[in-house]
């Protein structure tokens, strides 16, 4: 599926779900891609309870064994120059998804995804945002219906609590790549999150 792929990984500020992202560079590396990440300015530069930027950067190098992207100029050759097969961007936070629905790239993450669908390839979203069914909704909707845009089935992770969040199943990225790299949606879109 993936084996020789060149994928980009861009991560945003959703500092709640970056337990998962180790797990999935790995998974993503068995099989077969080579991964690049590539970090928004507060992922380099937070420190919250889930640790620091410094903390996450060594991580995410070390599962990748490539270096963090961490400026616009250095996403920019995604491009012309050093293109990737599949740009995954996952967490996708709220903020990251106004922007790059309103064509925003104001940040390195942005600027590799608007490089990729220069080049006709597929963007792949996991999106994690307390406002998806709020202000970001009609974000969503417009981005569901771009060209090259696919996104990693998502639901509700706490209907009760956080009524307008929803996040992605981060489980599902390899299929969902699978199917992008094939301009497909992978289906269901809409899922029901099995509460632990």
């Amino acid at each position: 599926m993936l084996q020789g792929k060149r994928i980009g990984l861009g991560i945003t500020a959703s500092h709640c779900t970056y337990d998962v992202l180790v797990p999935v560079i790995e998974s993503l590396k068995d099989a077969g891609a080579t991964v690049v990440p590539v970090i928004t300015h507060s992922v380099l530069t937070a420190a919250t309870r889930f640790g620091t930027g410094e903390e996450w950067i060594e991580r995410i190098e070390a599962a990748t064994g490539e270096k963090v992207i961490s400026t616009i100029v250095g996403a920019e050759p995604f491009g012309p120059s050093t293109p990737v097969d599949c740009m995954i961007i996952a967490p996708m936070t709220g903020n990251s998804i106004s922007k790059f629905a309103n064509a925003s790239t104001d940040s390195p993450v942005l600027m590799a995804a608007k490089a990729t669908l220069r080049n006709g390839s597929p963007v792949l979203l996991g999106i994690s945002t307390n406002d998806a069914l709020g202000l970001n909704g009609e974000n969503i909707m417009k981005l569901l219906n771009t060209k090259n845009v696919y996104f990693i089935p998502f639901g509700q992770d706490d209907p009760h609590n956080k009524p307008n969040s929803l996040i992605a199943d981060f489980s599902l990225m390899i299929p969902a790549a699978a199917a992008a790299l094939e301009k497909k949606q992978l289906q269901p879109l809409l899922i029901i999150h099995n509460k632990k």
